[in-house]
């Protein structure tokens, strides 16, 4: 593991931002943080910058304790952007570069490359107040990814994009995932993180309440529903399901032209259920798994993690 969170707690007068938070975060991989507002993510986040510090628990880097000088390792792209309004575009990204270690040298060269890659080379003279938010975002991405960090913490990195710019930055993210970089995406955007998030962990109320890998978490959270389109008798059909499968909903779209949404009951598998349909002269047509999205796990885990503390605290 390059990163390890472990049973960090942070509390802010009488207030537990985080609460006994462990996670493990795989190398070059995009690791999604997850959860409510006000759940404790930027806590976490600040701690790893090292902008403030756990009261227990500890940050693992590469198997180190996390000290100052894994700052260089680090790139941070903060929810509030922090360019300074000022600066010239080119001045700015230079000066950014050199505090995270690079020559001037070595900056130039790369944010020609960035520059290039975006097209915004006619930038660099211009002030970033003369620039719109969405290319202002650009030009804080281009500085924190610049010195090819070790670990990336993108915090909503897509917010106030376009959907052509904002594809343009998932392309990047996943090529800085390909060339070595881990990356801790904290986001709201929950298709996003479907579309590129290796592994999650969800935090609620201060507390890990969730985590692995999206494909494993999705296949936990299935619910042995399936959609299936046939021809046939609806109510042939409906009775052939007896006690161990359920029919959810149905569609028809014409006397022989239906869709159904089942459920397996009593441990029954899919084949189980294909063989009933078929032997009662069920002609499928096509048959599909409905699994959950990272947004229905999201607000089922949350509101039962709510429900759960509501429930102790009466």
């Amino acid at each position: 593991m390059i990163f390890e969170a472990k049973n960090i707690t942070k509390v802010y007068q009488h207030h537990t931002a985080l609460d006994d938070v462990s996670i493990s975060v795989p190398e070059q991989k995009i690791f999604g943080l997850l959860g409510p507002n006000g759940a404790g993510k930027t806590s976490l986040i600040r701690i790893i910058n090292q902008i403030t510090a756990p009261d227990k628990g500890e940050i693992i880097i590469n198997g180190e304790r996390l000290q100052p000088k894994h700052i260089e390792d680090i790139g941070y792209l903060p929810e509030e952007r922090g360019l300074y309004k000022k600066m010239k575009v080119g001045e700015q990204a230079m000066y950014l570069a050199q505090l995270k270690g690079m020559s001037k040298k070595d900056a130039k060269k790369e944010l020609k490359l960035w520059f290039d890659k975006f097209e915004i080379g006619g930038w660099w003279n211009k002030k970033i107040e003369e620039l719109s938010k969405g290319m202002a975002q650009k030009i804080q991405f281009v500085t924190t990814v610049l010195h090819k960090p070790k670990i990336l913490i993108l915090d909503e990195p897509f917010s106030g994009f376009d959907p052509i710019n904002a594809n343009l930055i998932k392309a990047e993210i996943l090529q800085l995932r390909d060339e070595g970089s881990t990356i801790f995406l904290s986001t709201h955007n929950m298709g996003s993180v479907e579309e590129i998030c290796d592994n999650i962990a969800l935090i609620n109320k201060s507390r890990k309440v969730l985590d692995g890998k999206v494909s494993e978490v999705k296949k936990e959270f299935s619910k042995n529903i399936y959609n299936i389109d046939f021809n046939g008798n609806m109510i042939g059909f409906a009775n052939a399901l007896w006690t161990n499968f359920e029919l959810i909903e149905k569609e028809s779209f014409d006397a022989n032209n239906h869709r159904a949404q089942v459920q397996l009951l009593n441990n029954n598998s899919l084949n189980s259920l294909l063989k009933v349909l078929i032997d009662n002269d069920i002609d499928i047509k096509q048959v599909e798994e409905q699994i959950p999205s990272m947004s229905d796990i999201f607000i089922e885990v949350v509101n039962q993690n709510n429900n759960l503390k509501t429930n102790n605290n009466e």
